[in-house]
């Protein structure tokens, strides 16, 4: 398992977070804790390693403008 976390720009309530959250568990083999103070995404992957760009391709997708920014 690997393990990063990210800073989300654009959450504002808890529905904000569950958005979030929903799209990122959307994804095949990841798992996602998302929080708004702070404003961040902890996301463990079991199979594959997504990249932060796909990560923020799907989370726009499904989501809407939030943005996903280095720690």
């Amino acid at each position: 398992m690997t393990k990063v976390i990210y800073n989300v720009k654009g959450m504002a309530c808890n529905h904000c977070v569950m958005h979030v959250q929903r799209a990122l568990e959307s994804i095949p083999g990841v798992k996602a804790f998302v929080t708004l103070d702070p404003a961040q995404a902890e996301i463990e992957f079991f199979d594959k390693v997504y990249s932060k760009s796909e990560l923020q391709s799907v989370i726009s997708e499904k989501a809407g403008d939030y943005i996903l920014e280095d720690k």
